[in-house]
């Protein structure tokens, strides 16, 4: 009876082991199973990224890239963000890596947003930004950053930067997914398609319907 209990034990503790095990391949993008493999862009993405170009038609211009380079044009939250992800830079696919670049005029706001598929790290490499994120306990961390300090966003949680100081900023950002994906809260919740209907806001942020059509018609909504 004593074995037979042991060997029940010793199961369950190999089944735990078999289900523990794998958790970590879902931490970020599966490892490149090649030396590389250039997005062919024009298929569709699957589980571990684009399918891969014929290695005939690499090319040395597919692992190089000069779009972080060039300042953005900043939007109507006074910041730009130009991506160095698989769609703008096919040489990271399946490498779990990519990079922003993001520009700040004065008193700009990369807005409260969060990235589903990848933890974030970046670096402001000009200006004074305000960095804070928000925790599932809704705790709030921030720090204002100067010209070379850093700062870490773990994965999936809102975060914003905003330009604190007098001229513009600049931060580069990097993350552990070729495709860390961005869901930004204002535009996600004031100019979707299709829109999200007022009387679900209105309850939600206890205003009347008045202020949510006049911030929707911010966003062109």
């Amino acid at each position: 009876m004593i074995l037979s209990t042991i060997s029940h034990f010793q199961l369950l503790c190999c089944l735990v082991l078999l289900l523990i095990l794998p958790l970590p391949l879902y931490s970020a993008d599966p490892d490149p199973l090649q030396d590389f493999c250039v997005a062919d862009l024009k298929a569709s993405a699957s589980l571990n990224g684009f399918p891969c170009k014929l290695a005939a038609e690499v090319t040395s211009g597919d692992f190089f890239f000069d779009g972080l380079s060039k300042e953005g044009n900043t939007t109507i939250f006074g910041s730009a963000v130009t991506p160095a992800n698989v769609l703008a830079f096919p040489g990271v696919n399946t490498l779990g890596i990519s990079m922003n670049r993001v520009d700040f005029a004065p008193g700009g706001i990369n807005p409260p947003h969060s990235h589903p598929s990848a933890s974030e790290s970046g670096i402001v490499i000009k200006g004074k930004l305000l960095v804070g994120f928000f925790t599932t306990n809704n705790v709030f961390y921030s720090k204002v950053l100067s010209a070379g300090e850093m700062f870490v966003i773990p994965r999936g949680l809102i975060h914003f930067q905003q330009n604190v100081g007098e001229g513009k900023a600049l931060a580069f950002t990097a993350f552990n997914s070729h495709l860390p994906g961005a869901v930004i809260v204002p535009t996600t919740l004031f100019a979707s398609t299709p829109s999200v209907p007022n009387q679900v806001l209105t309850k939600t942020f206890q205003v009347d319907d008045d202020l949510i059509s006049t911030i929707k018609s911010k966003f062109g909504s």
